[in-house]
């Protein structure tokens, strides 16, 4: 045995020699006696599952919950009403995506506000040269291909940023990043584009108050009106529908006269629209939104295109300042002159009027219409719009008088449409 082992052997003795002192065991028992007993816990997998599944639907609906509730700023001037009263609740998405075009303008999307009848998008346009302006595309997205419609902007002092406004068709549903392109012409006459993508949540769009089916006919003087749907949403109500009327494109504005009555009340009618195609004429009127007590509703056709027979005969010598009436309807002969183009008779009516059958005669014989030009709309003294244009014939012999054989305008129609409110 070397000394290492022999070492080792007598270390080993003096460890099997030592014993625990006899109180020892005495304070061990004390010790966990005093310890509390734990329960024993059951598994947690149950929570951290639905933990999981909050992160994920969080995660997938980020843009949204970062957004919702926000107010957006600096357009008071182009809202008003309904849309004033909805932005102040908080009802629209801030976006804050910008673009810096080629020339140093800077475009920003602000905002959004979405519902099942419309977008309504909210822009500026910063570092503008005066009166610069900018073209919209379409707004594009997952099963999404929204047109514009109409628009509104403001300048400031400087003329040098723009605030505006533009509506678009309703967006998809199931879209979470929407694509807006920008046109805007440089001074060199090329044209500069801009496409800003930006996220969107479809759970902030607000809520469809009413949609309805209609299927209700309504027979006017040379056709027929279809209300098929009502859809009514926080920031409009839209009617939408078909028309088969002969002369409908020979007035404008011709559901001017068609009303949307809330409680009994006339809802302000904001816009109207027509498309044809090889399927037929639809129509789609824009109303302001639903009062948030509705007991009655209904739709009243008031006046609607038409045509009258006349055969009325005017002297144009001497220029008279009262109107001649036409069934109903005034016309005045304003001015009578030989030009270079041929003899032009300047004439004013009411704005819903478009002559038909119309010619002189005189010593030159009957001369038919060639055209019309410079028209334009004026106001009169008690607030009436007239429509005065200057109409052209190829003769160079100031005639004694102008026929006229009818005229296009709103007849009477008065009809009523009820709405089931549920």
């Amino acid at each position: 045995m070397n000394e290492i082992e022999k070492h080792l052997a007598e270390e080993k003795k003096k460890m099997e020699q030592i014993t625990a002192p006899a109180e020892l065991e005495g304070r061990l028992w004390q010790a966990l006696d005093a310890a509390t007993v734990k329960k024993k816990l059951k598994p947690k997998w149950p929570l951290a599952v639905a933990a999981f599944l909050l992160v994920c639907l969080i995660g997938y609906n980020y843009n949204g919950l970062a957004y919702y509730g926000k107010k957006i700023i600096g357009f008071d001037e182009l809202m008003s009403g309904t849309l004033t009263e909805l932005n102040d609740k908080g009802m629209g998405q801030t976006v804050g995506k910008k673009v810096l075009l080629e020339d140093g303008t800077e475009l920003t999307v602000d905002g959004i506000m979405t519902d099942a009848n419309q977008l309504i998008l909210y822009y500026t346009l910063s570092n503008v040269k005066e009166m610069e302006g900018i073209t919209f595309g379409k707004i594009t997205g997952f099963l999404t291909d929204s047109n514009q419609g109409a628009g509104t902007l403001t300048f400031n002092e400087k003329q040098s940023e723009i605030k505006g406004q533009l509506f678009f068709d309703p967006v998809s549903p199931f879209a979470k990043k929407l694509t807006l392109e920008a046109t805007k012409l440089a001074e060199d006459g090329q044209t500069i584009t801009g496409i800003i993508s930006f996220p969107y949540d479809p759970n902030q769009a607000m809520q469809t108050e009413l949609q309805q089916k209609l299927m209700k006919t309504v027979k006017v003087d040379k056709g027929t009106i279809t209300f098929k749907t009502i859809t009514a949403t926080p920031t409009v109500t839209i009617i939408k529908g078909t028309v088969d009327v002969q002369n409908i494109d020979r007035v404008q504005l011709p559901f001017k006269q068609v009303q949307l009555l809330v409680n009994g009340k006339p809802v302000e009618q904001i816009g109207s629209g027509i498309s044809t195609s090889i399927g037929g004429t639809k129509f789609e009127l824009s109303f302001e939104s639903l009062p948030q007590k509705v007991d009655s509703l209904g739709l009243v056709v008031k006046e609607f295109v038409g045509y009258t027979n006349v055969d009325e005969t005017i002297p144009l010598h001497p220029i008279q300042d009262q109107a001649f009436q036409l069934e109903g309807k005034d016309l005045w002969v304003k001015e009578v002159e030989k030009t270079e183009d041929g003899v032009q008779i300047t004439i004013a009516s009411d704005e819903d009027v478009l002559l038909d059958g119309v010619t002189i005669d005189g010593k030159g014989g009957e001369v038919p219409l060639k055209t019309t030009i410079r028209q334009d709309y004026k106001e009169l003294d008690d607030g009436r719009v007239v429509k005065e244009r200057t109409l052209l014939f190829s003769t160079d012999i100031v005639p004694d008088t102008l026929s006229i054989k009818g005229m296009h305008h709103r007849k009477s129609v008065d009809e009523v449409v009820e709405i089931l409110v549920e």
